[in-house]
């Protein structure tokens, strides 16, 4: 008797018509090493990078969503194809009026409001459009008060999760989209001692 022969319903499953184009049924495409397997690791490695980052959490300003010396996964493809979002928490290039950033610095945000929006904080709520938006992801509600302010087109409200201790746009304005490099997609490392 062998155990190591494959049951009814895996044969089952491969033999089944419509799954016979499935490359995984013969599992050629994962051979190592050869010139076929190099080429197709170089290609995803490539896209990966060419696409996608890891990112590092430095700060506390977006607990406790992220807390800090969490890796995260960073996209950059799809603001080619759509806009940005109101709740997307994007990477970005700080304004070029804000001093004390290195040339490649990158800051984590989440979008609150969009281009033709109203923002307004008071009371310790945001308001967009004079609606108080119900946020259940923020550290605490924010002590600040911001007068209404108008974000024009073409650009984005950016607010950490910990409104208290955040620079974001409470502090310096609207963010150009065209800064935006990338949009988070999940945090893939997250110290033990947190």
């Amino acid at each position: 008797m062998s155990f190591l022969r494959p049951c009814a319903l895996y044969k089952s499953f491969i033999t089944f018509p419509s799954r016979r184009w499935m490359p995984c049924q013969s599992w050629g495409f994962l051979r190592w090493p050869g010139f076929d397997g190099f080429f197709r690791f170089l290609v995803i490695a490539l896209l990966w990078s060419t696409f996608s980052e890891i990112r590092f959490i430095p700060s506390s300003s977006m607990y406790p969503t992220l807390r800090v010396g969490d890796r995260i996964i960073v996209e950059k493809a799809s603001y080619c194809f759509r806009s940005p979002a109101i709740n997307d928490i994007v990477t970005f290039r700080p304004p070029e009026q804000e001093t004390g950033f290195g040339k490649d610095a990158v800051l984590i945000k989440r979008i609150v409001a969009k281009g033709g929006d109203l923002v307004q904080v008071h009371h310790g709520s945001l308001y967009v459009n004079g609606v108080a938006q119900n946020e259940d992801f923020i550290a605490e509600r924010p002590t600040y008060t911001l007068e209404l302010n108008y974000v024009p087109s073409g650009h984005v409200y950016v607010l950490g999760d910990n409104r208290n201790n955040s620079y974001d746009s409470h502090d310096w304005g609207p963010l150009p989209v065209e800064n935006i490099v990338g949009r988070y997609v999940m945090c893939c490392y997250r110290p033990s001692n947190h």
